[in-house]
């Protein structure tokens, strides 16, 4: 006679691979940094002069751009220097901040620079 053993029941065990997991997750973080677009500045092109020493400074509401063809820009809105006093005094009138930021391009010429901030003076900053 024959004797018949059985065997217990077989452990199955399963093993999870996380491996391709990590790689779809790192694929997912570089695609979501590479593809998110950061703040610019607006579209007027400008080259700003640089300084060791320069401080950075929140940003304002009402900002006056000098351009290198010294064409002014008043928040994106091209103005003349004849006009800019007038605008300047509305805009301020309106903003609860009493500044204006003046970014001018390195190429500009000087007295143009100096105008702009005597009308900004004039208009009440």
């Amino acid at each position: 006679m024959k004797t018949m053993e059985f065997e217990g029941r077989k452990e199955v065990r399963t093993h999870l691979n996380i491996a391709p997991l990590i790689d779809v997750v790192f694929l997912l973080l570089l695609f979501f940094m590479l593809s998110s677009h950061f703040v610019t500045q607006p579209g007027i092109k400008i080259t700003l002069p640089t300084a060791i020493t320069a401080k950075l400074h929140p940003e304002e509401d009402i900002i006056v751009f000098i351009a290198e063809d010294n064409n002014v820009f008043l928040n994106e809105e091209e103005v003349t220097l004849e006009n800019l006093l007038d605008k300047l005094r509305m805009m301020l009138a309106e903003s609860a901040k009493k500044t204006v930021v003046i970014k001018a391009d390195e190429k500009i010429d000087l007295g143009l620079a100096v105008k702009v901030m005597d009308v900004a003076k004039q208009a009440g900053t």
